[in-house]
């Protein structure tokens, strides 16, 4: 019988960051996937970024890949990632879209739809840059970045 993975959910109300900051880092060790709850990510946001997200992902694989992964940010389609190399599967059962650092002087290694995709996603950029700073800088009211920088960084030690 398969094992069970126990998803960790990690609570972002906690005013303890090196407590929050060790559950995250065990997470991604352990299964790689957490779950954030009191976040404070308002809910709007977030069936904005669904319905958008539901819109890029139904697109045809061709349209897709006109923003295939470069620089770590882009779309990767399926298969084109194996985040478990022990596994003899040809890859992950998954697409992704990445997005990094929206500062001035950075920002220009993001990949964005062009303008004939945009008509048909003309809320897709400002809705994922939205999302991406809130998640990022504004959750909670805390400054969310620096916490998981402390939690995936090997030479920060945590007690």
């Amino acid at each position: 019988m398969a094992e069970t993975l126990k998803l960790a959910i990690i609570d972002l109300s906690s005013s303890d960051a090196i407590s929050t900051a060790k559950s995250i880092r065990q997470a991604c060790i352990e299964c790689g996937f957490f779950y954030l709850v009191n976040h404070g990510m308002e809910k709007e946001l977030l069936s904005r970024v669904l319905d958008e997200s539901r819109k890029f992902f139904s697109l045809p694989l061709e349209e897709k890949m006109k923003l295939a992964a470069k620089h770590h940010r882009g779309y990767t389609p399926m298969h084109a990632e194996n985040l478990d190399y022990s596994s003899p599967s040809r890859g992950d059962l998954k697409e992704s879209f990445y997005i990094g650092s929206l500062e001035a002087g950075r920002s220009n290694l993001n990949r964005w739809p062009s303008e004939e995709i945009s008509e048909i996603l003309p809320h897709w950029r400002s809705t994922m840059e939205s999302y991406h700073k809130k998640l990022l800088f504004e959750a909670k009211g805390i400054l969310v970045q620096p916490l998981f920088t402390k939690a995936m960084n090997p030479i920060f030690s945590l007690p």
